[in-house]
């Protein structure tokens, strides 16, 4: 499929899954028996039936995919229970991943360690809310989504992008995306992969983009980039104020942001 896929009329889930286990080289028997179901359920998706919540939650682990991200590609409604926990706590997520790629590795993965030893605060009134995914926004459309679920509106984006990838767009670009006015480019998929922790060839073939040619491994603080943006999903607000704080006092350099470091 062209670059112009970006574009193009979502083909439906069915051709995804199809695509993604031929990626994966798995034959339609061998996610079945992992995840628990049978052939003809995991056939009858890919022939056309949509799938349900349930089977989607068997089969994600299965194809190394978060269950939040097959909802957003099958089109249906994101349950509660994978919704960032406190919508407010998004203002800070993106300062969490910007001061904390500016440190060293270990100390990255000290704050993923205290960010998953946090209590689980009571849900806000904060509910969060995904722009609405338009019906002609392809592919495109459901990548910004995953992001969005990661507790980054277009300005996150655009800011996070930018440090940890070579990627440096307007806010108002991720919204074209988001609505199928841009199209969803190979450049585009290999850094959106980095911050979704999803493998490049993993995410072109969930969005039919084709890759010119084999990307190379995300560098260290991407990858720790993609952990600290999902795990910190469960923080409150005042949780993800907290642990932004934390970051920034863990830098010794003068708080500023060094656009695409070294390494991506």
């Amino acid at each position: 499929m062209s670059e112009a896929a970006g574009t193009a009329e979502h083909p439906g889930f069915g051709v995804t899954l199809a695509r993604l286990l031929n990626h994966l080289e798995l034959s339609v028997q061998e996610p079945a028996d992992r995840a628990g179901l049978t052939a003809d359920e995991v056939r009858a998706v890919i022939a056309g039936e949509a799938p349900s919540e349930g089977l989607l939650r068997r089969i994600a682990p299965v194809v190394g995919v978060q269950t939040v991200d097959l909802c957003i590609l099958a089109g249906l409604a994101v349950p509660d229970d994978l919704a960032p926990w406190d919508a407010a706590a998004g203002r800070w997520a993106r300062y969490i991943v910007m001061d904390a790629v500016h440190i060293p590795g270990a100390e990255r993965r000290e704050l993923v360690h205290l960010i998953r030893s946090l209590p689980q605060e009571e849900r806000q009134r904060s509910v969060f809310t995904a722009t609405r995914l338009a019906s002609h926004a392809g592919p495109g459309g459901r990548v910004i989504r995953m992001l969005q679920y990661r507790n980054l509106d277009w300005m996150g984006m655009a800011k996070v992008l930018s440090v940890v990838t070579p990627t440096y767009l307007a806010a108002s670009t991720y919204g074209a995306i988001g609505d199928g006015r841009k199209e969803l480019t190979p450049r585009l998929v290999t850094d959106f992969s980095a911050l979704l922790g999803i493998d490049a060839r993993t995410l072109a073939a969930l969005t039919g983009v084709h890759l010119h040619e084999v990307p190379s491994p995300p560098a260290p603080e991407a990858m720790d980039a993609a952990v600290l943006l999902w795990e910190a999903r469960r923080l409150s607000a005042a949780q993800a104020q907290h642990i932004s704080e934390l970051a920034r006092s863990m830098r010794p350099d003068p708080i500023t942001y060094i656009i695409d470091l070294p390494g991506f």
